[in-house]
């Protein structure tokens, strides 16, 4: 009789506060077999990586397990004393954590994070654990790997910290590997680039992978089976191709038609151009020396021209890095820039910040992370309002409508505004910062990666959102994106950066289906 290698069994998990008990986990079940990959899938608050810390015992002590058994190779973790499953954690059985940047300690270099799990599983000495960092820095293809040995977490790239994190995990060589979420804060083609050294290390070392996602194009692609988690309770587990043929859960149906789609507003090609930019450039100096001598400069954006249409929007897209952000922030005067920046009539870049700040209600801007751009100590109603404060002479009960109305169209109960962000969903703290853009009724908008933290079917919510305010009120996107399908639903131009210049500019039909330039085939072989 051959065993699973892990086998979950009716796995409930409860969260204890005061009184409060929350039932995160509802009798789950599945099995995972050696060399398989099995894809645990379903949106936010599912259910998801608490199922998936269970398995190495690390979930907080306010955690509790009122029934399951967790068996790997048929003996039970939960009965494990604390050494026991030490001996298993980081060395049978390794885990990529989430987000790298918080996962890694920002104090220690890379070589003594990775060196620290070969020392506690295999003793090694100092020399050996180095060589045997170097070797999996190499195979997770960390260019210049030993010059990279004293780096920190920080002067690395989400994709190379990424990388770090995967050679921690497969240190031991696992049996096992867990991997949550390894790609939701990569550019695509990154994520291709992690998703086949997955694949190619699992071949390697034969080792099963239990991938949790909420995204169904990876899943495709790289899970032979698949288990739909929602509300704690799994509901469907399947082979992945008949999964997608002939899903026949309702949930999992709806996760199917979630998919970024839907085309943009209808337009007409002869409106006004109503923002310009003509050569702009945002060069930040490198100074070196006692006496900080500039010596170089980066160039984040370099000689950038664009047109948008009143009512248009224009894509940016690119990799991190590519400068995408900084036109934004350049385009609005946020940051110092070279270049005409013309906003109708007015020409921007001639405007002292006295001048400026009377336009900033025309002009606002989205951030690509709700939770970090809200302030925790203000309720939604004072977060709404604070633009209101600073451009608005109406009276505080006019402001109060105004709230409540902008609160209304972003499809926000209002009787919510008296609470804290931390109190809301990722997808209704989007609609909080939406909310607080538009309260001043602005004609432009840059919505800088508005929609990357957010699960498809709230993704798919927050873009028919921007559809219906944008032909209500006639409003015009800079829309900043590396997810080119949610380009593709809602962009009509598209310009594509690369090291601050713009590589090919044209409509989003031209660009998506006939591409001239070989990085933006590459992110499109990567995106579809």
């Amino acid at each position: 009789m051959s065993f699973a290698l892990l086998s979950v069994k009716d796995l409930s998990v409860d969260f204890t506060q005061d009184e409060s008990v929350t039932h995160a986990v509802r009798k789950a079940s599945f099995d995972l077999n050696k060399g398989e990959t099995l894809a645990l899938v379903g949106e936010s608050g599912s259910g998801k990586s608490v199922s998936a810390h269970s398995i190495l015992r690390l979930l907080p002590d306010s955690a509790s397990h009122p029934h399951g058994i967790i068996e790997f190779e048929g003996k039970n973790l939960l009965q494990m004393t604390e050494t026991q499953i030490r001996g298993i954690r980081g060395n049978r059985i390794g885990m990529i954590f989430q987000e790298p940047m918080s996962s890694l300690n920002p104090l220690h270099s890379i070589e003594k994070q990775i060196s620290e799990v070969l020392f506690v599983h295999q003793g090694m000495s100092r020399k050996q654990a180095r060589e045997r960092t170097l070797e999996l820095l190499d195979m997770v293809e960390i260019q210049n790997a030993k010059k990279r040995l004293g780096a920190f977490p920080h002067e690395l790239s989400g994709g190379q910290r990424q990388r770090v994190m995967i050679a921690m995990a497969l240190a031991n060589k696992p049996d096992l590997l867990i991997a949550d979420e390894p790609t939701t804060a990569l550019d695509v083609t990154v994520q291709a680039q992690v998703l086949q050294l997955l694949a190619h290390l699992q071949q390697q070392f034969k080792m099963a992978i239990l991938l949790i996602t909420h995204d169904l194009g990876i899943v495709r692609h790289h899970a032979d089976r698949v288990a739909v988690m929602t509300q704690g309770e799994i509901v469907e587990i399947e082979h992945t191709e008949p999964l997608f043929l002939q899903p026949t859960h309702n949930y999992t149906k709806k996760l199917l038609d979630s998919e970024p789609s839907g085309t943009p507003v209808q337009i007409t090609k002869s409106t006004p151009v109503f923002i310009s930019s003509t050569n702009l450039k945002v060069w930040f100096p490198i100074q070196k020396g006692v006496l900080k001598r500039t010596v170089a400069y980066v160039k984040a954006v370099d000689g950038i021209s664009l047109k948008i249409r009143k009512g248009h929007s224009l894509g940016v897209v690119g990799e991190s890095g590519s400068g995408k952000s900084t036109l934004g922030l350049a385009l609005l005067r946020l940051i110092k820039s070279e270049g005409n920046i013309q906003f109708g009539e007015i020409e921007l870049n001639k405007l002292n910040q006295k001048q400026i700040t009377s336009f900033r209600k025309e002009m606002q801007i989205v951030f690509q992370d709700p939770f970090g751009s809200l302030s925790p100590r203000m309720t939604v109603e004072q977060i709404v309002a604070e633009g209101l404060e600073i451009h608005s002479s109406a009276a505080k009960e006019q402001r109060t409508e105004q709230i409540i109305q902008v609160l209304n169209e972003v499809n926000l109960d209002p009787e919510l505004r008296h609470r804290y962000p931390h109190e809301f969903s990722g997808g209704q703290r989007q609609r909080i910062a939406i909310a607080r853009a538009l309260v001043l009724k602005p004609s432009f908008l840059i919505l800088d990666e508005p929609t990357s933290s957010l699960d498809r079917s709230v993704q798919a919510q927050v873009l028919e959102l921007l559809r219906n305010l944008q032909k209500k009120y006639n409003l015009t996107y800079l829309f900043i994106s590396h997810d080119l399908k949610i380009i593709q639903a809602l962009c009509h131009d598209i310009i594509v950066m690369k090291d601050g210049i713009a590589v090919e500019s044209g409509s989003a039909e031209k660009i998506l289906n006939d591409p001239q330039n070989k990085y933006t085939q590459s992110l499109l072989a990567a995106a579809f």
